[in-house]
């Protein structure tokens, strides 16, 4: 068993160690976006750990039980060096009893940690899990939320990628179709929302982001301008009611002349029911002129307060859930733009190129951040020529393949595209049709082998004449016969007929 101060050794060592290994850390040069996240949750682990035994290297110099004061006394003691081989014969006995025992210093532990923040491409650990959809913390995957949003009641059906638009404007859902069922929706968003920043941005507090969200609430919500929850508006005594001489009135018709508010007013006043129609407002309250005692039929409960304050708490719950999704989403806005990006672009791709990207995406996630893969210069010490898949391939299957010829497209950004396949290939890509559909032209096959911008709307405007002069025009492609059986057009035949020449 260690002594309390080989234990407060250990600490302090653990503690400068981890400090020293979170300055390294974040000195590290990041190569992607998955080794950046990778090393935010290292960081993360380190500053836990960091924590973990502050505390409880404190509680040791708390000494509450007195412990480390008797050890230290006994150190220091008349009986030092009778203490010393005490302690040398119990190191000796355990060693005894256990031969084989292997005690692995801490520096080892930290060496290892070294090697994986200096040569994270031999890491195939994963600190943090993804879905295929998030691509590593690239995108959301709000598939789950979508389906639990299109199906709760009232709500206007939209498809995924309008979803992600519109997934925090709650303020447009009308107040009266935020039920539990929307309160299950919106809690489910939260609870993704919450998890997914845990997973890219380890290092950030959430419990303070949840805070600031709360006291921003609280403040909106007493001064009645969050959204989508305005202040009920009324009388001044709509709480409270006022009092009507109902001596003025002789007939519930003329009652009904007042208005809502008002007979509801009057009805609270007096501690009746103030429910339901004009017309059953004016009548209840009418039906109380010159009577001396109240029917108890129209008396309003007394639980009806306890149940609108109960109510009231329930709406403000489902506020305060809102602000929270409306603080998260705000973290997320720009994965969320490039998740807007991704979906629409992987929307535009035929299906056999959406395999090819998921097979594609499969394998660079589990090598390395996609990205960088893209950007990285593949080994080639001996500059051979590149095939398709970035791979050196001999001289003659380069140029029988024509990779050395080069084909550049300025609807697609002046991209260049190596040897004629890819370059017939890529105009049913999507990055091609993405071009043609900012430029407002259909992506058809009049438009084959175009790669000018000029060119494209040259043509187009060509096409468009020819369609509109091909149109059908009923004064010259509608045809008449007059009585002789000659057939002229619809023109013709009226002008004929106004003058008399039939």
């Amino acid at each position: 068993m260690e002594t309390i101060l080989e234990q407060q050794r250990s600490y302090h060592e653990e503690r400068e160690r981890t400090m020293d290994a979170m300055v390294k850390e974040i000195l590290q040069k990041k190569t992607g976006h998955r080794e950046t996240i990778n090393a935010d949750h290292r960081l993360k682990n380190l500053h836990d750990r960091y924590i973990e035994s502050t505390i409880r290297l404190k509680e040791l110099y708390e000494d509450k039980d007195g412990l480390r004061k008797e050890e230290i006394a006994a150190l220091s003691g008349p009986n030092e060096f009778q203490e010393f081989y005490a302690r040398l014969k119990q190191i000796k006995e355990f060693h005894r009893k256990h031969p084989n025992e292997i005690c692995v210093p801490m520096s080892v532990e930290f060496e290892e940690l070294a090697k994986i923040r200096e040569n994270p491409a031999e890491d195939y650990t994963t600190p943090v899990e993804f879905t295929d959809e998030e691509g590593y913390g690239k995108y959301l995957d709000l598939h789950e939320c979508y389906e639990k949003y299109i199906n709760l009641k009232g709500i206007e059906k939209v498809d995924y990628i309008t979803y992600l638009s519109i997934f925090d404007h709650l303020f447009d859902i009308p107040r009266e179709r935020k039920n539990s069922e929307y309160r299950n929706y919106i809690r489910a968003l939260l609870t993704y929302l919450k998890d997914f920043v845990s997973r890219i941005k380890p290092l950030s507090d959430q419990a303070q982001e949840m805070a600031i969200a709360h006291q921003e609430f609280i403040k909106q919500w007493e001064a009645g301008t969050f959204p989508g929850w305005p202040k009920e508006t009324g009388g001044a005594l709509t709480n409270i009611g006022a009092h009507l001489d109902l001596s003025a009135f002789f007939s519930w018709e003329e009652l009904a002349s007042l208005g809502l508010d008002r007979l509801k007013s009057a009805l609270m006043a007096l501690g009746l029911k103030c429910g339901g129609t004009l017309e059953e407002r004016a009548q209840r309250l009418f039906s109380t002129k010159g009577q001396t005692a109240l029917d108890k039929s129209l008396v309003a409960k007394k639980g009806a307060n306890k149940a609108k304050a109960t109510t009231q708490q329930r709406h403000k719950d489902i506020a305060a859930i809102e602000a929270q999704v409306y603080r998260f989403a705000n973290i997320v806005s720009s994965t969320r733009a490039a998740t807007i990006e991704n979906v629409t672009r992987r929307a535009a791709r035929a299906a056999g190129e959406r395999r090819d990207e998921s097979d594609e995406e499969s394998d660079a996630s589990a090598a390395a951040d996609v990205d960088s893969d893209d950007d990285e210069v593949p080994y080639n010490p001996k500059n051979l020529p590149l095939g398709w898949d970035g791979k050196p391939i001999p001289y003659w299957l380069y140029k029988l393949h024509g990779l050395n010829i080069s084909y550049s497209c300025e609807i697609c950004g002046n991209y260049t595209y190596k040897g004629p396949k890819a370059f017939q290939r890529h105009f049913a890509e999507w990055r091609h049709a993405h071009g043609m559909r900012c430029l407002g032209i259909p992506n058809t096959a009049h438009f084959a082998n175009v790669t000018q911008i000029e060119d494209a709307l040259a043509l187009w405007e060509k096409i468009k004449n020819q369609k509109e002069n091909e149109r059908f025009v009923a004064e010259n492609d509608e045809e008449f016969e007059d009585s002789q059986g000659n057939v002229v057009n619809r023109k013709t035949y009226e002008d004929l007929k106004r003058q008399g020449l039939l």
